[in-house]
């Protein structure tokens, strides 16, 4: 497989592959072609070797990398988060700040080592808080990382395609 003009689209239910200018997309290209490079400016990230990551191999040339919006700009852009996280109890009420806090590190530690996890939006709803991911891990560790810090419930629903993660907790004091 040679490296052609590739364009990542984002597919229902929220699979983002790469077009190689077909009209409609081939379920046999998607984002694991290890063969070509491709950045994408904007958020720095680059592809290669199967993986989208921050930093560009200095050993290796990328100057045949295609231009192309990285699948978590992708998902940021069109609203269509592979992670849900909604928190919800009175203790999130008396420690909002704590908890948006340990949220923002924990995806500066994830997003460090995974490019494409990413925390789309904060979102009021009621008395919850809603925080949206670009990926699964991320909803993940969030879910954890609440459990660990502040204890509380947390249940997980993955979906049916297994690419999408629903993570409540919740916690009364």
């Amino acid at each position: 497989m040679h490296c052609r003009d590739y364009r990542l689209s984002v597919h229902a239910p929220g699979l983002i592959k790469i077009n190689s200018g077909n009209k409609k997309p081939s379920p046999n290209e998607s984002v694991k072609s290890k063969e070509c490079s491709a950045i994408y400016p904007q958020c720095g990230t680059v592809y290669q070797a199967g993986n989208w990551t921050w930093k560009r191999p200095e050993s290796t040339v990328i100057d045949d990398a295609k231009t192309v919006t990285c699948p978590a700009c992708q998902r940021i852009d069109v609203n269509m988060p592979a992670g849900t996280v909604t928190l919800s109890g009175s203790f999130l009420l008396k420690h909002r700040n704590e908890i948006i806090n340990l949220i923002e590190n924990t995806e500066k530690q994830e997003k460090a080592e995974h490019a494409l996890e990413r925390i789309i939006n904060f979102t009021d709803s009621a008395a919850d808080l809603i925080v949206t991911t670009t990926g699964i891990h991320l909803a993940n560790r969030l879910g954890h990382a609440l459990e660990a810090a502040f204890k509380g419930d947390s249940d997980y629903q993955y979906a049916d395609d297994e690419y999408g993660l629903s993570v409540d907790w919740t916690r009364d004091e």
